[in-house]
């Protein structure tokens, strides 16, 4: 069997549970109807930056670990990646997030930049932000997907466009740290 997970890091999701929520949190929990949905509690619903603080919602957890094909995925919103030793590295964020559970895949958000790593083992994938990259403005931004199949996973990072998606011009990129 192969699987697809979609990746994103939207800063409205903060607003998921809210009697209000905007569209794109409306839009997330659609996405529920038509297949199963995983959402990742993040820095905004606990209150950063001035917002308020979002009540509980049993779809946000901090961290998932979930498996597609054999292949065992973690998500959380926030890793060290760069990490800053002694004490923000991803081993310590892995521990805290997951245990000792060995994950073949870790997705994450926090910065809204896009990346795909290979750390320790581990397949780390940022999906940066479809509406608010690299934290800059609102515009059109990139989401992540990853394939699934017998074991193995391949991780993709796609611009949107005014047109749709288009792949992700790596030779344009670099991190902004």
């Amino acid at each position: 069997m192969r699987a697809r997970v979609v990746a994103v890091d939207s800063p409205s999701r903060q607003t998921l549970s809210s009697t209000q929520p905007s569209p794109s949190g409306r839009t997330c929990w659609r996405l529920h109807d038509i297949a199963p949905t995983y959402a990742a509690r993040g820095n905004g619903d606990d209150g950063s930056g001035g917002r308020p603080i979002q009540p509980f919602d049993h779809r946000l957890k901090e961290a998932w670990v979930l498996e597609f094909d054999g292949v065992r995925v973690g998500m959380t919103h926030d890793v060290p990646i760069p990490e800053y030793p002694p004490n923000l590295t991803l081993d310590r964020a892995l521990l805290r997030y997951f245990g000792t559970t060995e994950l073949d895949v870790l997705i994450y958000g926090d910065t809204h930049v896009e990346a795909i790593d290979q750390i320790n083992g581990t397949l780390c994938v940022n999906p940066g932000s479809p509406t608010y990259p690299h934290n800059l403005e609102t515009q059109l931004g990139t989401i992540g997907f990853l394939e699934t199949s017998g074991g193995k996973a391949e991780a993709t990072i796609w611009q949107l466009t005014g047109d749709g998606i288009a792949p992700f011009d790596w030779g344009k990129w670099k991190r902004p740290w």
